[in-house]
């Protein structure tokens, strides 16, 4: 038995597919909405979830690209579009698989198997290492060339998602949705809290090493050249 996380504005629809996945024994949760479901997602994650696109607050394309931002639970995304390059783009994206509706209860049942399976065979990594640093996200912990890094929670969390990503420039935005969880808010915020991480790895945003402004576009973590 798995904890299923259903997200889909249709109530009809939604219905079924609690209703099928309930009959085979499956601990089922539902969410109408993109945000809705990140918050579920956030404070419980589930073993796995089933996506809709055309979702009323955010699209499921931007949705699913949220959801990797905070976890890496198997996502069957679910929909009428059956386009082939839409496909491709959303698996790229981070989407596990795939279902065009309508589909049937045996259909969707051995799609879910199928993707818990990989899932549960898969070792999830146990740290992050970008050059001297090494980010610990089971024990929320960090170290800086060996030695241990003092980090608030919300440092923590900064520190994990860009080093999660790096090499790769991350917008303000990404950071205000997936780090505080929040749709907007004041930039202030995550300049404090950067300064304050620059300091701890002995760095400023003068002379960095691992935390660079990209000016205009965002920030990124990568090891010292």
């Amino acid at each position: 038995m798995a904890t299923v996380l259903v997200v889909e504005d249709d109530e009809f629809v939604r219905s079924a597919i609690i209703h099928e996945l309930g009959r085979r024994q499956h601990a089922v949760r539902s969410a109408g909405c993109a945000l809705d479901a990140l918050r579920e997602i956030a404070q419980s994650p589930p073993d796995a979830v089933i996506l809709d696109l055309g979702l009323p607050d955010l699209d499921g394309s931007e949705a699913l690209r949220m959801v990797r931002g905070v976890s890496d639970v198997p996502v069957i995304v679910a929909t009428a579009r059956d386009d082939e390059a839409e496909i491709v783009r959303l698996l790229r994206a981070g989407a596990d698989d795939y279902l065009v509706k309508p589909f049937s209860g045996d259909h969707l049942s051995a799609r879910l198997d199928a993707v818990l399976r990989r899932a549960r065979s898969a070792p999830a990594p146990r740290t992050i290492a970008v050059g001297g640093l090494v980010v610990d996200v089971d024990r929320r912990e960090a170290a800086l060339d060996g030695g241990p890094l003092a980090l608030t929670r919300r440092e923590f969390d900064l520190l994990a998602y860009l080093a999660a990503r790096a090499d790769r420039v991350v917008t303000r935005k990404e950071l205000l949705a997936e780090v505080w969880r929040l749709a907007y808010g004041d930039d202030q915020t995550i300049d404090v809290h950067l300064s304050w991480l620059r300091r701890k790895l002995g760095e400023s945003a003068a002379r960095p090493r691992y935390l660079h402004t990209v000016r205009g576009v965002g920030f990124m973590l990568s090891a010292p050249r």
